[in-house]
């Protein structure tokens, strides 16, 4: 077989959904049929501890034809499980959906009419969001920074629910938790971005597996995708800035030094001394960092990383 025989690709990262999954199927795979596509649904049960690969395993065994199940030996997190499934995949549109039911089989379709009008990636907006404050609060506010910061705009930018070209999922480079931000990664790339309003269900099962501890690492997987998509090919412009910046504050504050060393009361103790010493330092270490990155950079470089192809004649 080639790599994409098949029309659609549906992936599903999975931890601990054992009662889930039946009913999931049985929703899914007739909304999938309705399409009249070659479709595949792979299923990636991430390391679950409970008998949610069991579960898999009949379903398999049901449907071979269509249904494909990776196992992971432990929990490697969902943006592996997303690489996972994105590297097994066969499907020219790919489409990602959570296991625990809240999202709706049946808006598929709409997320793939986005990619029909041409669009590179279709992401759901889970505009009447069936979960509580403490997670809608924060991810609006999330949200709201993500795009002011990069340009994205977005109602549900983390939303799980996602129909991707092929191409997309084979040009992102996923590791750690940058899954959350998938759509700032292929406007970077040059892909096409649209936004669908879908419905969205009260989970039925269990509880989710995100706690506060998410949000401490989606503030920082923030901080790397906003280096990666503005300062990647050029860590000088970032580090030399900041440092640029320091230098200066403590030319400055040196100056003034120097002045009421002469002309004034002296320096004597004064904590601008130790803030004049404090910002050259800084500043030079930060240009160090800023130059250090430049020579990697150079050494890594591969000219292909540089660009992305969108037709071929």
């Amino acid at each position: 077989m080639s790599d994409r025989d098949l029309d659609l690709t549906v992936v599903i990262p999975l931890y601990n959904e054992q009662e889930s999954l039946k009913p999931l199927a049985a929703e899914l795979l007739p909304a999938l049929d309705a399409l009249q596509k070659a479709y595949e649904v792979i299923f990636v049960d991430d390391g679950s501890t409970d008998g949610s690969y069991a579960v898999l395993q009949q379903l398999h065994q049901q449907d071979p034809e269509h249904i494909r199940v990776l196992q992971f030996r432990r929990n490697f997190g969902k943006t592996a499980a997303l690489s996972a499934g994105f590297k097994q995949a066969r499907g020219s549109a790919i489409v990602t959906m959570d296991a625990d039911l809240q999202d709706d089989p049946k808006e598929l379709h709409k997320l793939l009419e986005k990619l029909d009008e041409g669009y590179d990636l279709a992401a759901a907006w889970r505009e009447r969001r069936q979960d509580p404050p403490s997670k809608i609060l924060p991810s609006r506010l999330a949200n709201a920074v993500t795009g002011w910061m990069t340009g994205v705009k977005l109602h549900d930018i983390n939303c799980g629910f996602k129909a991707y070209r092929s191409e997309v999922v084979e040009e992102l480079q996923l590791y750690g938790d940058l899954h959350r931000f998938i759509p700032v990664l292929a406007v970077w790339k040059g892909f096409t971005v649209a936004e669908v309003p879908v419905l969205h269900h009260p989970r039925r099962f269990g509880r989710s597996k995100y706690g506060w501890q998410r949000f401490v690492r989606s503030f920082f997987d923030f901080l790397v995708v906003l280096f990666l998509t503005r300062f990647l090919r050029r860590p000088l412009q970032l580090f030399g800035t900041l440092g640029a910046g320091c230098f200066g504050i403590g030319i400055l504050l040196g100056l003034y030094l120097m002045y009421l060393r002469f002309f004034g009361p002296g320096i004597g103790w004064r904590p601008a001394l130790f803030a004049d010493v404090m910002a050259i330092v800084v500043g030079v270490q930060l240009i160090s960092i800023g130059l250090l990155g430049e020579m990697v950079r150079n050494f890594s470089y591969r000219s292909e990383d540089e660009y992305s192809i969108r037709n071929r004649l």
